[in-house]
């Protein structure tokens, strides 16, 4: 096994300082992301940070790696295209639960049943922020806002219980107000060879007024306190759905199962972007003699 050389944190400071609201969840984040790759020895050029369209979807641009700022909800299939084209990159997608559990969630569900070897860190503050507050995929049964001021009537999307249906190896959740938790969290979440789905609570300070930072600390616990057993499905499967006075936080369910790239023979010579376009004469020989 490799010797791992724990980096700066400096070193993945961007040339550009985040933008977002004073008191905003993603800071959190994004510290996070800096001291998980870090932990784990990633240099900047062999790290890519893929997001979408949000205010989370903000975060490539304030971090020292390779990134792409793609189009709403299209976070995962450009990551998808990124990361098969140069497996050797450790892939990230950073997004928000808007952008992610809703017009993006088509994607996120054939990339976890796919067991992609990539990360996908949701910032699920419960609220689209970007657009100023109306409701998401993720925003409680009842909760006023924008374009729900009589409540809202749509029952909240489970990421936890989605992603394990899915085929997610890696499920986890994680909150901004415990930085050390979120940063071992999403180096665990990285450092797993499989999809790793991390739902992190990442209040959004100016527009959700329920989901705030003292509401999670009243109620957050960690699994990791209880000697939780990642491998066991169905228990994980009940436990997705502990929310109310106790909402846990932690790695919910892992287990070790071949990747796509593993199945997949074009990846056996490895990544294609170091692979020769020349074809080999024998096989090159052989479509000729097939098409003849």
């Amino acid at each position: 096994m490799a010797t791992v050389i724990e980096l700066p944190v400096e070193l993945f400071k961007g040339p550009v300082e985040p933008d977002w609201c004073p008191g905003c969840g993603d800071f959190g984040v994004l510290k996070g992301v800096q001291q998980a790759a870090a932990k784990l020895g990633i240099k900047p050029e062999n790290l890519l940070v893929v997001s979408g369209i949000g205010c989370s979807s903000n975060l490539p641009g304030f971090i020292h790696a390779y990134g792409i700022h793609s189009l709403h909800g299209r976070a995962v299939p450009v990551a998808t295209g990124a990361h098969l084209a140069n497996t050797d990159l450790t892939t990230i997608i950073t997004g928000g639960d808007g952008d992610g559990y809703g017009i993006g969630v088509g994607h996120l569900l054939h990339a976890m049943r796919r067991n992609l070897n990539v990360t996908y860190l949701v910032m699920d503050n419960q609220i689209y922020g970007l657009t100023t507050g109306q409701t998401s995929p993720t925003t409680g049964l009842g909760q006023k806002t924008k374009s729900t001021p009589q409540g809202n009537v749509e029952n909240p999307l489970n990421p936890l219980a989605l992603a394990l249906t899915a085929g997610a190896t890696f499920v986890a959740r994680a909150f901004s107000g415990e930085p050390k938790h979120l940063a071992d969290t999403i180096a665990a979440a990285v450092e797993h060879k499989g999809f790793s789905l991390v739902d992190i609570f990442s209040p959004c300070v100016t527009y959700n007024k329920v989901n705030t930072y003292p509401f999670f600390k009243e109620r957050v616990y960690k699994l990791e306190d209880e000697n939780w057993d990642t491998s066991d499905f169905q228990k994980s499967m009940a436990k997705s759905f502990e929310w109310g006075d106790k909402i846990p936080l932690g790695c919910l369910y892992k287990v070790d199962r071949p990747t796509y790239e593993d199945n997949e023979v074009a990846f056996k010579k490895g990544a294609l972007v170091k692979q020769s376009l020349v074809p080999d004469a024998k096989v090159w020989q052989e479509i000729i003699d097939e098409m003849i």
